[in-house]
């Protein structure tokens, strides 16, 4: 195993000792998501009882291989932890996410959770974030006329392709990747972007994180807190 991967396990596996019996649980999305999903699920298959609900289609299909019980959110009001991954996180535990293009359903998971635990190898853990291009989440109806108003905010929107077409996410929407250089004040980034018409959701997710688990390359981990 390469050492970031070896990073990121760990960090996904440690994350999984904060769960409890009859806990709900959010799963995240994402590379390091990916091993605490995969650690969850053998928890459940040697007795851990839980119930869950996944940020993306790719990780709730995930959840069933791994026989982990999904429920939706007509079964419960809100989620006692969850646990995802991050695409940048600073020193005051603020993250950018939505490298995946999951970002809309993970903020709605991470508003509804108790509890957001954050997993992330050492070299996502930054003195600022805007290094990573910020993700924002706009409708395919008029995403012309909204881009144009993030470039008039200088971020310089790029829309997000892959396999040479456009990238559709699991909500039927474009991705616009933004790149405005070191965001000093994400609070205030994340509110005027969201009051754009067109942008259904930005990827700054601000005072939201409880815990941050880091893993490192031999391994270990380290815990962080607000």
């Amino acid at each position: 195993m390469a050492n970031a991967d070896a990073a990121k396990k760990a960090a996904g596996i440690r994350a999984v000792d904060f769960i409890e019996n009859g806990m709900k649980v959010g799963l995240g999305t994402g590379s390091t998501a990916y091993w605490a999903i995969m650690e969850i699920g053998n928890r459940v298959r040697q007795g851990l009882q839980i119930s869950a609900i996944a940020t993306s289609v790719q990780s709730e299909e995930l959840a069933r291989e791994q026989q982990i019980p999904l429920l939706t959110f007509t079964a419960f009001d809100y989620l006692d932890i969850d646990i995802d991954g991050a695409d940048e996180v600073d020193e005051n535990l603020q993250l950018t996410k939505g490298g995946g293009g999951a970002l809309l359903r993970e903020k709605i998971i991470a508003s509804a959770s108790r509890k957001l635990i954050v997993v992330a190898d050492e070299h996502k853990f930054v003195p600022h974030l805007g290094a990573f291009p910020l993700p924002v989440e706009v409708t395919p109806f008029g995403w012309e006329y909204t881009f144009r108003q993030l470039t008039a905010m200088s971020g310089r929107p790029k829309l997000r392709q892959k396999d040479g077409k456009t990238f559709i996410t699991d909500n039927g929407n474009y991705i616009a990747d933004c790149n405005f250089g070191i965001i000093k004040n994400p609070k205030s980034l994340e509110t005027l972007l969201n009051a754009i018409p067109g942008v259904v959701e930005n990827g700054l997710f601000v005072d939201r994180t409880n815990i941050l688990v880091l893993g490192f390359e031999d391994g270990t981990t380290k815990i962080l807190s607000k």
